[in-house]
């Protein structure tokens, strides 16, 4: 039987007053010198970003082939987010935007030949990204919209492939927007020219058109911006510079200038058009190495600051960005990019401003025979993010990618996940963006099932909440904050008001507790104590 339920009014009051602080308001700034030492679990953080990506250039993760039917890209797009609620994910970054294309409705440039297996413009006849972002909510994984800012088209032979770009393509109205530039011996890719202010202005406005109209919770770039350099070659944007360098003491500065206009720009107007979307960047991982420059890191591999022209310090520094995700795809102890290092480099990076260090994960080098000796140990991931541990500024990581993550080599997803995602984890808080105060909810009933499944239902008393937070623990519990400083008790979250506890063990007591989460997990105080006897 379960415990008798309060009335409604005498549940608030009472909950005003438990001792120790366990659901009172939010105390403010100033009192946070009286709130008490917890004692916590570093395997179970009680906030970590996890996410993987899912790169759809060149049919990587999804779609897994071009030209599919909207049933089976639906299907497969589900299996990802079982994927990732298996793994205890709470986000997914997904690529809409991989060759200057769309994976939704755009005004501004064609379909995704990812997507519809051709080059012709023509729709599938549904909205994509609408589904991606309304199945991620529905499982309460945050949505992450991948975009690429100048990225045109793939290798497709020798030379300039304007010609087989869709026939509704920008480019093909402004060849003069575009560069051929060699990558490999394949062929060339097609950029947009990032020196021109109209290309700057342009890619800005067909991106920002996807944070409008949809319900996203992050912008994200990876590491593209101007092209990493092939052997013998440079971008060839000399009549650019020549029309629109004046003033820069090099080319390079130059290039570096306009990306940064380009980050800071659009960093403005997303926040301009919805204040509480997340700007993030996953740039390569090291920005320049200490031989070139004493802020740099003690290692000897690309730098970005020079290859890409991407000046990823800065962008911290100046909070441009809401987080920074380096891809540190290299095993502790490599000579040239050693793990151990840049964590601590990009930890210092991020000390003292609002910007989120999350650590992008190389799982796609797991088993390679091509890889080191580390990278056939089923334990090295989990000693990566072990070693991350030591470093509080690290608010979580991102696996690359989503084929990798269910591949599960050597079982080595196995191994990290039991390790470090064992227990839920709500999103870390960005306290920079806006933010109401959320009062608790209010539990309104629970039931028990025989195989001993607890179903909860509660309602929200005052203030607009997005998801909700479910904690349990045995017996009838008063825990104190402490019981909520780490995810030890936090058994999930969901997006309605009512949770399935199928864990609870027949016949044992529990005492359940309910937070309010905004769209930004910001959380409200607990719900008053609900015991469940038997």
């Amino acid at each position: 039987m379960l415990s008798k339920r309060r009335p409604l009014r005498s549940a608030l009051v009472a909950a005003l007053v438990i001792a120790g602080g366990l659901v009172a308001p939010a105390a403010p700034a100033s009192a946070a010198a009286t709130t008490p030492t917890c004692t916590t679990n570093p395997a179970t953080p009680k906030r970590q970003f996890r996410a993987m990506w899912i790169a759809s250039v060149t049919n990587i993760d999804w779609p897994s082939a071009p030209g599919q039917s909207e049933e089976k890209l639906k299907a497969e797009y589900r299996a990802w987010l079982d994927l990732a609620q298996r793994r205890g994910h709470n986000a997914v970054i997904v690529q809409v935007r991989p060759t200057a294309d769309a994976f939704w409705p755009s005004p501004y440039e064609p379909w995704s030949e990812w997507l519809t297996g051709a080059r012709d413009g023509a729709s599938p006849g549904w909205d994509p990204l609408r589904f991606l972002v309304a199945e991620a909510h529905a499982r309460n994984l945050e949505f992450h919209a991948w975009f690429n800012p100048y990225r045109i088209s793939m290798p497709q032979g020798a030379g300039p492939d304007i010609a087989k770009l869709a026939p509704n393509h920008p480019v093909q109205r402004h060849p003069e927007w575009a560069v051929a530039y060699p990558v490999a011996a394949a062929g060339s890719r097609l950029y947009y020219n990032p020196g021109i202010p109209e290309v700057r202005q342009f890619v800005q406005r067909a991106m920002l058109d996807a944070v409008v109209k949809y319900d996203i919770d992050g912008v994200h770039f990876d590491d593209y911006f101007y092209p990493y350099p092939a052997a013998g070659q440079d971008f060839p944007d000399d009549a650019t510079f020549a029309r629109y360098g004046a003033g820069f003491a090099s080319k390079a500065d130059w290039r570096r200038h306009n990306i940064d206009l380009l980050v800071q720009e659009f960093g403005a107007k997303v926040k301009a058009a919805k204040p509480w979307v997340k700007f993030g960047i996953s740039p390569f991982g090291i920005w320049r190495n200490k031989a070139t420059d004493p802020l740099g890191s003690d290692t000897n591999g690309t730098q970005s600051y020079d290859a890409n022209f991407a000046d990823t310090r800065k962008w911290v520094k100046q909070e441009w960005i809401d987080y920074i995700l380096p891809q540190l795809y290299w095993h502790i102890g490599l000579a040239v990019a050693d793990y151990a290092k840049l964590v601590p480099w990009w930890s210092d990076v991020v000390a003292g401003t609002r910007v989120h260090l999350y650590i992008g994960q190389a799982d796609y080098k797991i088993a390679d025979p091509a890889q080191p000796a580390p990278w056939q140990d089923p334990a090295e991931m989990s000693r990566h993010l072990t070693f991350n541990r030591d470093y509080p500024e690290v608010d979580g990581n991102v696996h690359f990618s989503a084929v990798q993550v269910r591949a599960n080599k050597l079982g080595a997803t196995d191994i990290y996940a039991a390790e470090h995602y064992s227990r839920p984890a709500l999103v870390p808080q960005m306290p920079h963006l806006p933010r109401k105060p959320l009062l608790f909810p209010l539990v309104t009933g629970a039931s028990r099932a025989a195989d001993g499944a607890v179903t909860l239902r509660w309602k929200q008393v005052l203030g607009q909440a997005t998801s909700y937070a479910v904690y349990r623990f045995d017996g009838l519990t008063l825990p104190g904050q402490c019981g909520f400083a780490d995810a030890a008790h936090l058994v999930g979250t969901t997006r309605g008001t009512s949770y399935v506890d199928t864990t609870a063990a027949p016949g044992a007591r529990y005492t359940y507790y309910v937070t309010a989460l905004d769209r930004l997990w910001n959380e409200s105080p607990p719900s008053p104590p609900r015991p469940v006897v038997r």
